[in-house]
């Protein structure tokens, strides 16, 4: 029932980039349908009702086609029964540096969403309720990095919550893995492979709560040889709930992907 489900969802929020082009289209569904951390969003519930959703280093705006497809799939009664709804009426902004895709997102998309090219060290990120983040910070210096999460923080409403995707750095050779392919997949879209600056588990946790979030760690790599993991990070929330999540939570993230 899931995998049926989730197949209905990758089609529904893949159409939209056949208008932008053939490699936005397998790009899409290859994303949509390889990356666990799209139906990861939705099962464990993480983006609110009515959210105003900020992607930072959105791409084509994959996430932003993923979360209005789910809506509408919810809406005509197509949901699994024990998954949490889908976040009604979210307003999405997302900041991309590279204008091709924000040329990609807007061609799919249109007026659905809203695109902006900028860079995240300095793009200015307004007012959000939800904050997403996936996989893009490591780009970055720690400097840089620790200024991107204080001006998140102060952008974010006062029960906001901040959704990070990141490595593990004491992933072991998981983590080695997913850093070659990502040079890779860099070299190969045209880009300049900068140095990566990547962080254990225990220091990205570290520098969230110091910033006044509490933090869940949740494994985002089944199906994928990578040491991802995907951090939730709340405001408003005593830091001593911020633990990791229970083991149940962790099972059913694994029987999903």
């Amino acid at each position: 029932m899931t995998q049926a489900f989730l197949s209905r969802l990758i089609d529904r929020a893949s159409a939209p980039y056949r208008s932008a082009g053939r490699f936005a289209w397998h790009f899409a569904r290859g994303k949509l349908g390889g990356d666990p951390v799209f139906a990861g969003l939705l099962r464990h519930g993480l983006i609110p009702d009515g959210a105003r959703v900020l992607d930072i280093g959105c791409g084509q705006g994959l996430l932003a086609s993923w979360l209005l497809s789910a809506g509408a799939l919810a809406a005509d009664g197509d949901w699994p029964a024990d998954w949490p709804r889908p976040p009604r009426a979210v307003a999405i902004h997302g900041i991309e540096l590279m204008p091709k895709d924000v040329e990609r997102a807007r061609a799919a998309l249109g007026d659905a969403a809203r695109f902006t090219v900028g860079d995240m060290c300095r793009a200015d990120f307004g007012r959000a309720d939800a904050v997403v983040v996936l996989d893009v910070l490591h780009y970055v210096d720690y400097a840089a990095q620790d200024d991107v999460l204080s001006r998140i923080r102060d952008a974010l409403a006062p029960s906001g919550v901040l959704v990070l995707r990141v490595g593990d750095a004491a992933g072991g050779w998981p983590f080695h893995f997913s850093v070659w392919v990502d040079r890779v997949v860099t070299f190969v879209r045209g880009h300049r492979n900068p140095r990566l600056y990547c962080r254990t588990l225990a220091d990205w946790k570290a520098a969230l709560a110091k910033l006044g979030f509490a933090v869940e760690s949740l494994p985002m790599n089944e199906g994928t040889p990578f040491a991802n993991i995907l951090l939730i990070a709340r405001l408003g929330v005593d830091a001593s709930q911020g633990a990791t999540v229970t083991d149940a939570a962790a099972d059913s993230a694994k029987a999903l992907c």
